[in-house]
């Protein structure tokens, strides 16, 4: 006998709540982070300029990263604002980067007076199409920002090259995608600085908090001063070489991230492990497409994605996703709920004043226009990916209850569908 959808008035396959980042249920959070902020109030000083706590974060991930500098900051938005900040590139510049993201990552060129230039995302990873960069090159190119989208790296080598051809520099956004590895080579090492977020949700968090790799001491030392109001604090006389925000790290957050860095292997074992689990058993269930990933990657899961097939379970992905949020199973469908270029800020350029720069300022090339049309890749995405949040607290159990209740939504349909 079938069994009957708890949309239908069944009884659903999951009651009790999944792991969440919202609190300690999924959440890697502790002792350790106790120790490390007691030792920074017996300090009595919170502040970073004179502290250890984020010199020393700073020089830990420096190290996990194999690379030689790296510049804390306050939030994931901050760190790439540090990092397009360090190339010093000029209003009215372009950025070529993805339609689908957190919106922090065009905060950063629009801060910048840049112009993000949108190119179109793979469908199934949602990560951006090294061929619609291409397509999106103007003269006034001057860098890529590829976002490693949940967890999964982008297709780094043709976006690479793709640099390289037009002397591009490349800012990677790994605020999702601590620890991911594409060919052999960590998210954040391969472009031209790597961006990361500490914010909560994150494999490892201070609350809020960002970090900015790079291996050019040049770059380096231009992000430190952007960081710090441009002061370079070498005992010389006072004085703010360039404009630069206050995005300086306190103790506090330094402490945690210490602790949180420490633990990151672990984090990222439970994460991977769970994830692993529910794509073996997805594999098995007519109807359903598990996460694509492209070859020799190495994700860290921020997010689990998956898609049916709606011509073989005869229903829409949207009422598919009906049922199983009655079973219990928390996927939405899309990341974001419209392309980056929708939101309100770009659309109708509210950004300083009513003066619409960076589009209208002097230096900017005219007539850009953000089509939704020209993105079909990016809105099938949003309309068919099946997306839920992932942590460190998900279990086996956890991931077969998944499992369990996406099998008996297809199973459900695929027996209506065949009738």
């Amino acid at each position: 006998m079938e069994e009957r959808l708890a949309v239908d008035g069944g009884s659903p396959v999951r009651t009790r709540p999944f792991p969440t980042v919202g609190d300690s249920s999924g959440r890697d959070l502790g002792e350790e982070e106790k120790r490390m902020l007691v030792e920074v109030i017996n300090t009595g000083h919170l502040n970073r300029v004179g502290g250890t706590k984020v010199a020393q974060f700073e020089q830990e991930f420096a190290q996990r990263y194999g690379v030689k500098h790296a510049i804390a900051s306050t939030s994931g938005t901050a760190a790439i604002h540090v990092a397009l900040g360090a190339l010093n590139l000029n209003p009215g510049d372009e950025v070529i980067t993805t339609t689908i993201s957190d919106m922090g990552t065009v905060i950063a060129i629009l801060l910048c007076n840049l112009i993000p230039i949108f190119a179109d995302v793979d469908p199934l990873t949602c990560n951006i199409d090294p061929e619609s960069i291409k397509e999106k090159i103007s003269e006034k190119t001057k860098a890529i920002i590829p976002v490693h989208l949940f967890g999964q790296p982008a297709d780094m080598d043709p976006i690479m090259e793709i640099a390289k051809e037009h002397g591009l520099a490349v800012v990677e956004d790994c605020a999702q995608a601590h620890m991911a590895e594409y060919r052999g080579r960590k998210v954040g090492t391969i472009g031209t600085l790597g961006c990361f977020s500490l914010q909560q949700s994150k494999q490892i968090t201070t609350g809020d908090g960002g970090i900015t790799i790079t291996n050019d001491d040049q770059l380096a030392e231009r992000a430190r001063l952007f960081a710090d109001k441009g002061w370079p604090r070498t005992g010389e006389a006072r004085g703010h070489l360039f404009l630069g925000p206050n995005y300086r790290m306190t103790e506090l957050q330094g402490a945690v991230g210490l602790a949180q860095l420490r633990k990151l292997d672990s984090i990222l074992e439970r994460r991977r492990s769970s994830a692993a689990t529910l794509t073996e058993l997805l594999q098995g269930i007519q109807g359903i497409n598990p996460p694509k990933l492209i070859p020799e990657v190495v994700c860290s899961w921020w997010i689990y994605s998956f898609t049916i097939d709606e011509q073989l379970l005869g229903v829409s992905s949207k009422k598919f996703q009906e049922a199983l949020n009655a079973e219990g199973i928390p996927f939405g469908i899309g990341y974001i709920p419209n392309p980056l270029f929708e939101y309100d800020v770009i659309k109708y350029r509210k950004t300083y004043g009513n003066s619409q720069c960076p589009w209208e300022c002097p230096r900017a090339r005219r007539g850009i226009e953000y089509k939704k049309e020209d993105y079909p890749n990016t809105l099938r995405a949003l309309e068919t990916v099946f997306v839920t949040s992932w942590n460190e607290g998900m279990t086996e159990e956890d991931a077969r209850d998944m499992a369990r209740g996406i099998e008996k939504v297809a199973h459900y349909y695929l027996n209506k569908a065949s009738r």
